[in-house]
């Protein structure tokens, strides 16, 4: 048994965490934040923040601490709910060892009744990013258990965190972000079709304010899952708030045999000064902890997908038009999307039969690529591989291959159904395909998607898609893998670690690309997010928007095009060849340097800029119409104050708003400024007219020291 008031000290590069034994069987978190001096009194620490007791609680009140339970009187969420015999349990987990040391420590409790062991492991990685990973681990001598919900984290939250902000959206409309303050009323965020994305979004911003400005500590949260969770946050009588995620179990719960060990997920904490800061944190942990040989990443091609050029209408002749125009804007990635393997005439038919359909391609999909390539682009082909169409091959073989429930009918969506590739069979079976088309065919980017929700479930989806990405990652290591679930459904580290790229939505129109992509790049960096010129007008919103706002939008990303050239005209190609080329000078820079969003006054305008080896490139892009017609400069911080840089307006610059420069021939030829007066002062642009954006382009001068 731990000795209550024994306390645990963590410390990274630039935190410290505070553990201390708080009663019985239970740990508390102590301190969160920068990290403390050596010699540090841990015993002060711990009682300075601690509160005696009032007239109506009890003499030894209960705090649930990082593994909260019922037993004793605690009446917060409890973190197991679990049943033995076919009998709920009264859960009595008693602290049987912490190890603690530099950056780590381990904890490991034991239910007294059931012997379940819970082995609990925190470890600050780098500067300020926590990862916190749960173990469960079931006894030799007890027959099975039945999970029917485990927390991945419980967390007090420090009393500065008074808002949280909170991202969900649906289908074309992801992470919309809405702040609440916390108080006695609980939060819950859950999603529930089987993966993350649309219902609750697992990224979560603890922070001091109502998130209307970019000041004060923040705490940034993220449940590290391929399929759904729970989120929720209570806040007791006293103020004390704690925050829960689960992952979100099946009706009848999961059962746990006699020597399973099962992984509850990883949740990532990550400490910032202020949000912007908490950004540039969550990209270097990305780049540096998550993604696969991310330091081994060539320049991110510009891409060509062909669907929203010829959707299912395709044959050979056709994409080699298609693939020669591509080429032309400079495209250096052409990727086929639907429609190309046995059956797939429409969304009806043909998934899960993973061959190329003789009958539009009757000599295969070679001499396609061979077109490709002697243009110099490399090619990628799309695929669902979790999907299976009752109107196919495979599903007439194999029709219990499917998610179902044997007692029900068996509902579609999109005309599918869910593979369960739990199934050692069905698992096997979509390897080979896979395999087979990378073996036979010189591909290098697949484009996953995965569009049907998950009806039913059965909670072990996403372990095996995990697996499967897994082994076609170490088996075929050059090939580039997106992500996309119709859009940001499936967003997750549990991804990224296999994924090279994801597809933040399905919604290309620039103005709500804006706002997306503004979300995102909260996150993660700019070189992952797929964001593409779309045609006008936008299938999604049919809003018309002209070439250069589409161009511009989709350069702070990883650039793509998603519009036939065909219905482009001459001065359209010309706008977006222009652009290409002003990507490909500069993605080193949007790729590799740090990340800010730029904060105006006017609501309706979005900025950003990336900063890196004395470059810098930011965009300004309006989407209302302003206030004012002169609306106040664009204020670029984060440079070197006492060192002067070139600063230009890349062309092609908007038609209408450049009528409005002052001096057009200066803002082409450059002026020179200090960093200081970037940031102060700023720039004076116009931006008064939607759709209207502009590049800035700055470049420390060689003898740029005052």
């Amino acid at each position: 048994m731990v000795e209550r008031g024994t306390s645990w000290r963590l410390d990274g590069d630039a935190i410290t965490l505070v553990f201390v034994a708080a009663g019985r069987d239970e740990i508390d978190l102590a301190y969160l934040g920068p990290r403390l001096p050596e010699g540090e009194d841990l015993t002060a620490l711990v009682h300075a923040g601690r509160f005696g007791n009032h007239e109506n609680e009890p003499d030894a009140p209960r705090i649930g601490g990082l593994l909260p339970q019922a037993h004793g009187g605690y009446r917060g969420r409890p973190a197991f709910d679990i049943r033995s015999g076919g009998q709920s349990i009264d859960c009595d987990f008693q602290l049987a060892n912490v190890q603690a040391g530099g950056p780590n420590m381990k904890a490991t409790w034991v239910e007294k009744q059931t012997g379940l062991q819970v082995d609990m492991s925190w470890e600050i990685v780098g500067a300020r990013a926590v990862e916190v990973t749960t173990e469960l681990l079931t006894d030799d001598d007890h027959g099975t258990i039945t999970l029917e919900s485990a927390a991945s984290l419980s967390l007090p939250l420090p009393r500065q965190f008074t808002h949280m902000t909170a991202y969900h959206g649906r289908w074309a409309r992801e992470m919309q972000a809405k702040t609440t303050r916390i108080g006695p009323q609980a939060i819950e965020m859950r999603s529930a079709n089987g993966k993350p994305g649309f219902d609750a979004g697992n990224w979560l911003i603890f922070h001091g304010d109502d998130g209307q400005k970019d000041g004060g500590e923040c705490l940034g949260i993220h449940a590290s899952s391929c399929g759904d969770h729970l989120a929720h946050v209570v806040q007791d009588q006293d103020g004390r708030a704690c925050l829960s995620i689960e992952a979100l179990r099946q009706p009848g719960g999961i059962a746990l045999n006699a020597g399973d060990t099962t992984n509850l997920g990883q949740v990532t904490l990550i400490l910032g000064d202020n949000r912007d800061h908490l950004t540039r944190l969550f990209h270097y942990h990305v780049r540096t902890h998550i993604l696969p040989q991310r330091s081994d990443w060539g320049s991110r091609k510009v891409h060509l997908n062909s669907w929203e050029a010829l959707a299912f209408d395709l044959d050979e002749a056709k994409l080699k038009t298609l693939a020669s125009a591509a080429a032309d804007l400079g495209i250096e990635r052409f990727v086929l999307d639907d429609g190309w393997f046995k059956g797939r005439r429409g969304d009806h038919a043909g998934l899960g039969d993973w061959q190329v359909d003789e009958a539009i391609f009757p000599n295969g999909l070679t001499p396609l690529i061979d077109h490709v390539h002697r243009l110099d682009m490399d090619f990628g082909l799309w695929v669902e591989p979790e999907m299976v169409s009752p109107d196919s091959d495979l599903y007439r073989a194999h029709p219990d291959w499917c998610l179902h429930d044997d007692r029900a009918d068996r509902p579609t969506e999109r005309n599918q159904l869910v593979l369960d590739l739990s199934r050692e069979d069905a698992f096997s079976y979509i390897h080979d395909a896979l395999a087979a088309l990378l073996d036979d065919h010189d591909i290098a980017y697949l484009k996953w998607d995965h569009n049907r929700r998950l009806f039913p479930d059965n909670g072990l989806q996403q372990y095996a898609i995990q697996k499967l990405l897994g082994k076609l990652r170490q088996n075929y290591p050059a090939v580039e893998i997106e992500s996309c679930s119709s859009g940001g459904g499936r967003v997750s580290f549990a991804m990224l670690q296999y994924c090279h790229r994801i597809w933040p939505s399905d919604n290309n129109d620039p103005i709500e690309r804006l706002r997306i992509m503004e979300s995102w790049a909260r996150f993660l960096p700019l070189e992952i997010l797929g964001n593409h010129v779309g045609p006008s007008p936008n299938p999604i919103t049919g809003r018309r928007t002209n070439m250069d706002f589409r161009a511009k939008v989709a350069l702070f990303g990883h650039m793509g095009v998603e519009t036939n050239p065909a219905a482009m005209s001459e001065e359209e190609k010309a706008i977006l060849r222009a652009h290409i080329a002003l990507y490909k000078h500069w993605r080193d820079v949007l790729h590799q340097g740090v990340f800010r969003q730029l904060h105006h006054a006017e609501t309706s305008i979005y900025g950003q800029m990336v900063v890196h080896g004395g470059r810098a490139l930011a965009v300004a892009a309006q989407t209302g119409f302003a206030e004012n017609f002169n609306v106040s400069p664009i204020r670029l911080p984060d440079l070197d104050p006492d060192r002067l840089y070139r600063v230009t307006l890349p062309k092609p610059w908007p038609q209408k708003a450049s009528a409005y420069l002052a001096d057009p021939d200066l803002w082409d030829s450059g002026l020179t400024l200090s960093g200081r007066a970037l940031a102060e002062r700023g720039l004076a642009l116009p931006l008064t007219h939607p759709e209207t954006a502009w590049l800035i382009a700055i470049e420390a001068q060689k003898d740029g020291a005052k």
